[in-house]
């Protein structure tokens, strides 16, 4: 059993000591998406109000084509950093708040996804949390939300197991948060709170808050992965530190 502020507590005392390393990790994540909690354009001659009308809605048309074109290729770009860059960068960085939950961790391990053998599977495993999350969300928001809640715990469960099937992290996320996720929303309700006197000022503040919504988010895995061992959902030799390969 788990209360947030048991959560929230040790977040608070495992960041006393890391916080600006804390702080560097939550950015890139947040950087590359994986929070859970983005000139002339040409003209025409006219000879007269006709040719000056069919200019103008000519102007308009290609403007927002251009408009378009330029706002499509940007989102591509953030959906393949996402995809290609920071599923991993998402994967390392929730290994990195584990190790905080031990009392200590090395910012080296961001790259942990990247690493021989590791990228393929992280790679597959997030892109068919994410294809879930989204079918089901073209269904309705409401389901939507609820499995982007089952399916939170899929990269923590990766940052100790990078080699687990896709089948199995995503099932077994979602077992780890069944009955918990009114709570675990709940939770994320506590934090509102610091998110707006973050947003205040400039919006920067919420890059300070992350480490501790993070860090809580990490204190509230091995909870649930506590649970997920003594329910015999996992073996416990599948979710040990010790199971980490660098």
């Amino acid at each position: 059993m788990w209360t947030r502020e048991v959560l929230k507590n040790r977040a608070k005392g495992v960041l006393k000591d890391d916080y600006w390393k804390a702080l560097i990790v939550s950015f890139l994540i947040m950087l590359t998406g994986g929070s859970h909690n983005s000139g002339s354009w040409g003209s025409g001659s006219a000879g007269g109000r006709g040719a000056a009308g069919g200019n103008a809605v000519s102007d308009f048309f290609n403007y927002n084509y251009k408009m378009i074109m330029l706002v499509g290729a940007t989102v591509l770009l953030i959906v393949l950093i996402r995809i290609f860059i920071g599923y991993m960068v998402e994967v390392g960085g929730r290994r990195y708040f584990i190790d905080l939950t031990f009392g200590s961790a090395d910012i080296g391990v961001l790259g942990y996804g990247f690493g021989e053998g590791r990228y393929a599977n992280i790679f597959k495993t997030m892109l068919l949390r994410s294809i879930y999350i989204f079918l089901w969300t073209l269904l309705l928001i409401i389901p939507g939300i609820v499995k982007a809640y089952a399916y939170r715990m899929v990269p923590y469960i990766l940052a100790e197991n990078p080699d687990m099937s896709s089948e199995k992290a995503i099932q077994l996320s979602n077992e780890m948060t069944m009955g918990e996720k009114l709570e675990i929303f709940v939770l994320d309700l506590s934090f509102i709170g610091w998110f707006i006197l973050g947003a205040l000022f400039f919006g920067i503040g919420i890059f300070f808050v992350q480490p501790y919504y993070d860090a809580t988010n990490a204190e509230l895995y091995m909870k649930l992965r506590e649970k997920a061992i003594s329910k015999g959902l996992v073996a416990k030799n599948e979710l040990v530190p010790g199971n980490m390969k660098i």
